[in-house]
């Protein structure tokens, strides 16, 4: 069976403090149905994840793998292992990755759902999130298989957002931009916590015509400053999504 692997946009991305190492955040997450890569397993000899240029121990995918032994019990650890240790877990990639549209974030999920449901583990929602939390801060929306979420803390708080899905174009110029880079170089002040918590209680395509590019995202600015060649690709009517580069638009 192939599994659909679902990118992401930020229709605004806000941030309103810090945690330790870590950025707090007010977002809207945007599942976009129509850029996705696809997964699957196939016979093999011992664990191996293909498609990927680096080796598996740094895939995310992998990682969640060693958290999915850590948190289950011995015998649905001996079923996991058993059933990986002959399989090789194809992935073709048709997200970019470093594009800020949470690719490996979405991989990681879906391995964990497949695992899942190949096996019969019958896994919570709870012991999901535990197993998922540690790994990255994107993959609780992923998992959570909402079209529109409300997303908070440093990801980890994904609330659903009721709204009819509708299309989205996805843009994506020939640029990498390292999220901890671009992190890394956000200086600038936290953006009004009120005031960005008002966000969540809009409608997407509302906001998406009234936001503006330079401050519908806080991580813009210093993407600039990581990537200065972004300027080259931008497009009136597009927004920026996460730490970039990807740019893009609702479609009415």
């Amino acid at each position: 069976m192939v599994y659909k692997s679902p990118a992401k946009v930020n229709l605004f991305l806000k941030i309103v403090g810090k945690r330790g190492n870590y950025h707090e955040l007010i977002s809207r997450f945007l599942r976009v149905d129509s850029l996705y890569d696809k997964m699957w397993f196939e016979s093999g000899s011992g664990f191996e994840i293909d498609g990927f240029s680096f080796p598996k121990e740094k895939n995310i995918i992998y990682k969640t793998y060693l958290s999915l032994l850590e948190n289950l019990e011995k015998r649905e650890r001996e079923k996991i292992v058993e059933f990986l240790n002959s399989k090789t877990l194809v992935v073709e990639k048709r997200i970019p990755m470093m594009a800020g549209l949470g690719g490996g974030s979405s991989n990681s999920a879906t391995f964990l759902k497949m695992v899942d449901e190949v096996l019969n583990l019958e896994i919570s929602k709870e012991k999901a999130f535990q197993i998922l939390s540690p790994i990255g801060s994107d993959i609780l929306f992923f998992y959570s298989d909402f079209f529109s979420a409300n997303v908070s803390g440093t990801g980890e708080i994904v609330e659903k957002f009721e709204e009819t899905p509708f299309e989205i174009e996805v843009f994506t110029p020939p640029i990498s931009c390292n999220t901890k880079e671009v992190y890394q170089n956000f200086s600038g002040n936290f953006s009004n916590l009120q005031d960005s918590v008002e966000l969540f209680k809009k409608d997407s395509k509302e906001l998406f015509q009234k936001l503006e590019l330079e401050i519908a995202n806080d991580l813009f600015t210093p993407a600039l400053k990581v990537c200065p060649d972004l300027e080259n690709f931008l497009k009136d009517g597009f927004l920026f999504s996460g730490s970039g580069s990807s740019l893009f638009k609702i479609r009415n």
